[in-house]
């Protein structure tokens, strides 16, 4: 029997996706005191500093885990120009049988037992559908990704990550 985490002191994952989370896109410039701009790859970002330290306020009670297609690139830059992470990262290979690319991968790393939450602009009905279905608890956050990661959702995070101790 696969022992809970939730027993054993671990603490939950909370799954960070990168676009739509930290990177905005689709609504007004930020200014220098919320956020910077960078190329990552050749690819523009406007990183949110207000969705990075929202996330880093969580770290007392989560186990932050890069979700995103950044993958160990999130670790090249988001520490340096946000402050947050260096943190374990998903590798994404092929989407298999699966109905969204991320799941696999997610699986694998976290078995089936293990209390995880996942913050992400696009959480389609497949993935709640996933989350429900998991033997261990799940919490899907869907940000706007216009804004990112807000205090509300950092609230709903840690009050979920509290209710399982």
């Amino acid at each position: 029997m696969v022992a809970d985490p939730a027993q054993n002191g671990a603490l939950p994952l909370l799954l960070v996706d990168i676009d739509g989370v930290i990177s905005l896109w689709g609504g007004p410039p930020l200014s220098a005191t919320l956020g910077a701009y960078t190329l990552v790859d050749g690819v523009p970002h406007a990183l949110s500093h207000v969705a990075a330290n929202h996330l880093a306020g969580l770290a007392d009670v989560f186990e932050l885990v890069w979700c995103s297609g950044w993958e160990d690139r999130a670790n090249d830059h988001l520490p340096r120009l946000v402050g947050l992470g260096p943190f374990p990262f998903l590798r994404f290979g092929p989407p298999g049988e699966r109905e969204h690319w991320k799941l696999g991968a997610i699986d694998a790393f976290a078995g089936p037992d293990r209390p995880l939450a996942w913050i992400d602009d696009d959480l389609p009905p497949a993935c709640h559908a996933w989350a429900a279905a998991r033997p261990g608890p799940a919490l899907l956050v869907e940000t706007d990704p216009a804004h990112g990661a807000l205090a509300r959702d950092a609230e709903a995070l840690r009050g979920w990550a509290q209710s399982l101790r």
